[in-house]
Parts: C-alpha cells; sequence; structure tokens
C-alpha cells in the first residue's frame, strides 16, 4: 500500500488564499481532487491525507466535503488558530469528532515574525494539540523556523512533529548549511518526523540529481521509519507535476530494501498519523473502482 501524506485541493470561492494570485499562474485556480485521482491510479497511491492550504475554516470544510466523496482521503491535517488556544481548544474538540482528523497546521511560514511559533498564546496552542494527541504539522521554511524544533520538542515533549517538505533544504544552493545541521538537530527527539515531499530547488530545474543528497541526509538523520512520503499536489505542477516527482523520489529511494521503503511509502504516516485500519481498508482499490 502507498500513502501519500500530504495532498491539498482548494477552490478559491471557499476562502481567501492570499499566498495565491497573479505572481503565481501556474497554481492560481481551484484544484479539486477528481484532476488528482488520475495521477494516484497510475501511480498505485491507494490513500491521500489531505492538508490545510489556508488559515481559514472555509478551507478545512472543503477537505471535510473532499473526504465525504473519496474514500481515498483517509485522513485531514486541519487548521485551527493555534494563535487563540481557548478558541483552538473548542474547535478541536468538535473537529475530532471525525477519526479523519489527524493533524493540526497553520501557515507559519507566512507568518511575518519568525519567531511566531514560539510566542506564548502559540505555545499554549500548541499544548492544546499535546494534551489532545494530535500532531503538529510543522511548514518550517527559514533556518530559524527549523532551529526552534529543540525548543518545541522540550516545551512539549508528547507533540508529535512532523516537518513538511524536510523544512525546505536549500535545494540548487552553494552551502547546504545551516540546513545540514538543524535538520540533525531536530531529529534527535524521536517524536519529529519528516516528509519527503516539497523538494523543490528555488531556482533552476527540478532534478533528481539535486534532490539526492537531502534525501539520502535525512534518511541518515530520522531513518525510514520516521520519514513519509508526499506528493505535495499541486503545487508539484511546477516542477512537472506529480508523475515526474514521484518518479523522481521512487529513484532517490530506489536504494532501500523492503521493510525500509514500506516504512516512507506507507507505514510512517499510518503510524504517526495513527490513521484508522478501517480507512486505509476502504480506500485500498477505490479508486480503480470508481475509475
Amino acid at each position: 500500500m502507498i500513502v501519500d501524506a500530504h495532498q491539498h485541493v482548494w477552490d478559491l470561492t471557499r476562502a481567501p488564499y492570499p499566498w495565491l494570485g497573479p505572481d503565481v499562474p501556474e497554481w492560481n485556480r481551484t484544484f479539486e481532487f477528481d484532476e488528482l485521482a488520475p495521477h494516484l491510479v497510475r501511480n498505485g497511491v491507494d490513500a491521500t491525507v489531505l492538508v490545510e492550504s489556508d488559515d481559514d475554516d472555509g478551507d478545512t470544510e472543503l477537505m471535510f466535503e473532499v473526504a465525504d466523496a473519496h474514500p481515498t482521503v483517509v485522513a485531514i491535517v486541519a487548521y485551527l488558530p493555534l494563535d487563540q488556544p481557548e478558541q483552538a481548544a473548542e474547535r478541536l474538540s468538535r473537529l475530532r469528532r471525525d477519526d479523519r482528523v489527524v493533524g493540526v497546521r497553520n501557515l507559519v511560514h507566512h507568518k511575518a515574525d519568525p519567531d511566531w511559533i514560539i510566542s506564548a498564546p502559540v505555545d499554549e496552542g500548541l499544548a492544546v494539540l499535546e494534551a489532545g494527541d494530535v500532531a503538529f504539522d510543522f511548514v518550517s521554511t527559514l533556518p530559524r523556523h527549523l532551529d526552534h524544533v529543540p525548543t518545541i520538542s522540550e516545551r512539549h515533549p508528547d507533540l508529535r512533529i512532523v516537518l513538511d517538505h524536510l523544512a525546505k533544504p536549500p535545494i540548487g544552493a552553494d552551502d547546504v548549511e545551516p540546513w545540514w545541521s538543524l535538520i540533525a538537530a531536530a531529529a534527535q527527539n524521536p517524536m519529529v518526523s519528516a516528509k519527503i515531499s516539497g523538494l523543490y530547488p528555488d531556482s533552476g530545474q527540478w532534478s533528481v540529481d539535486g534532490i539526492r543528497p537531502f534525501v539520502d541526509r535525512a534518511l541518515e538523520v530520522f531513518g525510514p521509519e520516521r520519514l513519509m512520503y508526499g506528493g505535495d499536489w499541486p503545487i508539484s505542477v511546477a516542477s512537472g507535476g506529480y508523475d515526474r516527482v514521484f518518479a523522481g523520489l521512487q529513484s532517490a529511494l530506489s536504494g532501500l530494501g523492503v521493510e525500509d521503503a514500506n516504512h516512507v511509502w506507507s507505514g510512517t504516516a499510518r503510524r504517526v498519523y495513527r490513521i484508522q485500519p478501517g480507512r486505509l481498508e476502504a480506500a485500498r482499490g477505490a479508486l480503480t473502482r470508481a475509475t
């Protein structure tokens, strides 16, 4: 079984999506799950995790609607206002009535303050997730963000932290530091895992050779049992699309043995997100039956 741990859908009529606009024409439109489905079938992907695309309730509501219509969606990483901990606690109690809600994310990389994640109110919000036994997806795109992971881990020792996109390694840059050292420091906490997803250079063409050193470093410091595959569609459209990126990651991971590969392609996502077995069973073959 393959579980894609990182997908998006968005509808420009349902939420603001302030990061979209004319400057990113490849993404500046509505993307529906039906557009993704053929790519999943071609690549043998059985189940997916939808991840929030906007810090807005409308985006989370859209994910629930998509999941209701498509059993392939086995889990949701929703939005909660982490900087409003009382409101976050109330909303989480409602969201958790649905066993598909396995995690929470905020668009931390769009916050003006790189220290937002360790501010007092957000720290209380993370405590809500820790108490509720819900994973936290951390979009770490700056060295400063990644540098905060040990602090968050120390403050919240029972919080499962998932680093989206390997915390944005410097693909194509001349210097691999400070990411090289910071990712190792983050990985020292066994409660931290990471997604092999969204690995795009800031400039130049996407290539397997470009991402391979960073995938290898992640395997070294996390081990395959704390890494999970994520297709990052439709962001991947700008790097050749789902099929090209999937094939590239297959190549980058081709040296893994069967057991280690199973961790990355499904086991880690199932364990870290605690995806319900019944959801996974319902997802198996659902796309091919639908088509």
